[in-house]
């Protein structure tokens, strides 16, 4: 387990496991999170989707405007990664064809 993980950030993801829909992930990150960290994960997550659709980096920085460091960042993680990118996408993947 990575030194970061700590009794602190296991009460944060607990916590977390507790909200039980959008509108309360929604109060709960904008109470915890500044708007820009929010934007923030969600442009990873953009950028992971289109990355695993095979967009060129190019492509993704003409088209979200997220800097190529980020994308690179995001890239590094879906390769090398804990695998939270995959897991999640596959679920959200899931979901859209009516499967999850």
């Amino acid at each position: 387990m990575s030194n970061w993980y700590n009794d602190d950030v296991k009460a944060l993801f607990e916590a977390v496991a507790l909200l039980k829909n959008e509108e309360e992930y929604r109060l709960f990150f904008e109470d915890v999170c500044t708007i820009k960290e929010i934007s923030d994960m969600a442009q990873r997550l953009k950028v992971a989707k289109l990355l695993r659709a095979k967009a060129s980096y190019a492509l993704i920085n003409q088209e979200t405007g997220i800097s190529t460091a980020t994308i690179s960042r995001v890239s590094r993680c879906l390769d090398y990664g804990a695998g939270g990118y995959d897991l999640v996408l596959e679920r959200l993947d899931k979901r859209e064809d009516g499967n999850g």
